[in-house]
């Protein structure tokens, strides 16, 4: 019996010295497969995106590069989207504006406008002529912004015609920023601001997906009003 035992024990001793552990601090992969290798690459929130290149505005209605697949991963691995997002995507100045119906709105032309002198008269007769329209010439846009600089400088993606979801804002840009309100006497020196308002919107970063759907605070022009100076 000893003997077998020490046959048997002999036989074990064997087979583990066979095998050999793999180096200190070194553990080898499973068979069949290879570490992972990872590519970092820097995004800065603060470089303007291709869609914004060509344009001094904050913020792009168009966006060739608006990542619609990562957005609608966000959304479906939101479980309290519903409660973030809200939207009125029919906008006009029928709910907006008083006293001016959507297509009156719609109809304001400033063609005729320059904005500027053009002859010995600090304006012109464009300054004094023209159909109906605003005392300041501006652009109004009821628009879905695709992308935006927020307040801190950082630009973000907008959810945006994604899964029907919308976030609708109105934009008014003045046409002749700091030019003469029209029909005002030269002795007003009167002069067209541009007016902004902070809309908070549902955002994606980019540059951190992991983040996954936000609220973000926005800063878009909404109105061109005539300042008179004291």
């Amino acid at each position: 019996m000893a003997f077998l035992l020490s046959v048997l024990v002999a036989c074990v001793g064997a087979a583990l010295a066979s095998v050999h552990p793999p180096a200190y601090g070194h553990p080898q992969p499973p068979y069949g497969h290879h570490p992972p290798s990872y590519k970092h690459s820097y995004c800065d929130p603060t470089a303007a995106p291709a869609c914004a290149a060509n344009s001094t505005l904050s913020y792009c209605l168009e966006d060739a590069e608006y990542p619609e697949y990562d957005i609608k991963g966000a959304i479906s691995a939101d479980h309290i989207f519903a409660k973030k997002y809200a939207d009125v995507a029919d906008q006009s100045a029928d709910d907006l504006v008083e006293t001016v119906t959507k297509e009156q709105e719609e109809a304001f032309d400033y063609s005729y406008y320059t904005g500027a002198s053009t002859g010995d008269s600090p304006y012109d007769v464009t300054h004094w002529t023209g159909p109906e329209g605003y005392i300041c010439p501006s652009d109004v846009a009821y628009a879905r912004p695709r992308r935006a600089r927020n307040v801190e400088g950082k630009w973000r993606v907008i959810v945006n015609d994604v899964h029907y979801y919308t976030q609708t804002a109105r934009l008014e840009t003045c046409l002749f920023p700091e030019a003469a309100c029209r029909a005002l006497a030269p002795c007003y020196k009167s002069h067209c601001t541009q007016k902004y308002v902070y809309h908070r919107l549902l955002s994606y970063d980019p540059c951190d997906p992991y983040k996954g759907l936000f609220i973000d605070i926005y800063k878009l022009p909404s109105a061109c009003s005539c300042h008179i100076p004291a």
